[in-house]
């Protein structure tokens, strides 16, 4: 089972529309409304994919009572911690050529008790399930794996009032109650958190640019970058190159996986369906950066921030190699 903890979730809109022009009246062609957040939509995909997964998250007003109900109605367990404030409501606007203008709200300031709330929602559930498979062995007299928590994914940016240093707390907290941690987050919140050794980092090019404070031009810019943040603390680096493909930095050694797109149709969401994929394929080695290639691949192709079920994927299309192309120019450098 992997859990998930999305400190500042979303109702997402997403409208697609003949073209964006500015001062005009657009009129949407398609729309949908999904629950939003990194770590929701990690669990989205997850359980796409049939497997099971807890969202952790705060959820205030009219918006976070319908985030939580769409997410039941996805088969995706929840464990809100109520806040004062209302949930955030996003809104997207996708052209036929795949660009996605996006406007993100602020979303609430949470308090120092909704803070630790929060907090102690992850250790409590973390809790519930180890007690609930010893509870199994016991009674069935065997041993089982099935339904502990294999990793917690901690995913976005942090809502007003959490400090920098609040996914370190995180960290600190999942490690001592024996589960995994793959983070992604950028800037200060992903430096703090490093000092507590996360498992996996997940982060794009411009993160990845951002946390060691120089561009990024080519593949082997990228690959000494994530080396650097190996040696801050990050045990894994799960890095997204956009259309260039995704690199994976550990001690079991360097790989790059790529897979051809015919069209994108958005982007929402493809790094957290690349994630949710590693993690469902172990979070480590090749063949878990093939799964995550092959779900961020899937997921550009669908509409809005849809999940790829087993049915979208397609493996066969997806490369991985030791032979990084280290001179190969990023199709978007990163500065």
């Amino acid at each position: 089972m992997i859990l998930t903890v999305t400190p500042n979730p979303s109702l997402d809109r997403t409208y697609e529309v003949p073209a964006l022009d500015r001062g005009e009246v657009l009129r949407a062609t398609a729309e949908r409304m999904d629950p939003g957040g990194k770590g929701v939509n990690v669990s989205r995909a997850l359980a796409a994919a049939g497997r099971r997964t807890v969202a952790v998250l705060p959820l205030g007003g009219a918006p976070g009572a319908l985030v939580a109900e769409l997410l039941a109605g996805q088969g995706i367990e929840v464990a809100p911690v109520p806040v004062a404030g209302a949930t955030r409501s996003n809104i997207a606007l996708a052209e036929p050529d795949g660009t996605l203008t996006k406007i993100n709200a602020p979303g609430p300031e949470l308090t120092a008790a909704e803070s630790e709330s929060l907090l102690s929602t992850v250790r409590t559930q973390v809790h519930a399930q180890v007690h609930a498979q010893v509870h199994a062995q016991v009674h069935a007299q065997v041993r089982t794996h099935a339904d502990s928590v294999a990793w917690i994914a901690c995913c976005g940016s942090l809502p007003r009032g959490l400090a920098p240093e609040w996914y370190a707390e995180l960290v600190a907290r999942a490690h001592h109650a024996g589960a995994r941690i793959a983070l992604d987050t950028s800037g200060p919140s992903l430096l703090a958190a490093l000092r507590e050794r996360p498992d996996v980092v997940k982060p794009n090019a411009e993160e990845l640019a951002q946390a060691v404070g120089r561009p990024l031009v080519t593949v082997g810019d990228a690959v000494k970058a994530a080396e650097e943040l190996r040696t801050y603390g990050a045990g894994s680096v799960l890095a997204s190159l956009g259309a260039d493909g995704q690199l994976l930095v550990s001690d079991a050694g360097t790989y790059f996986g790529f897979a051809a797109v015919a069209a994108v149709r958005s982007n929402v969401g493809a790094g957290d369906a690349s994630l949710a994929g590693f993690l469902a394929a172990g979070g480590e080695g090749p063949d878990a950066l093939a799964s995550a290639v092959a779900h961020g691949a899937a997921a550009v192709q669908l509409p809005g921030s849809v999940m790829p079920s087993p049915a979208d994927l397609d493996p066969s299309a997806v490369t991985v190699t030791a032979d990084i192309p280290l001179d190969r120019p990023l199709t978007e450098p990163a500065s």
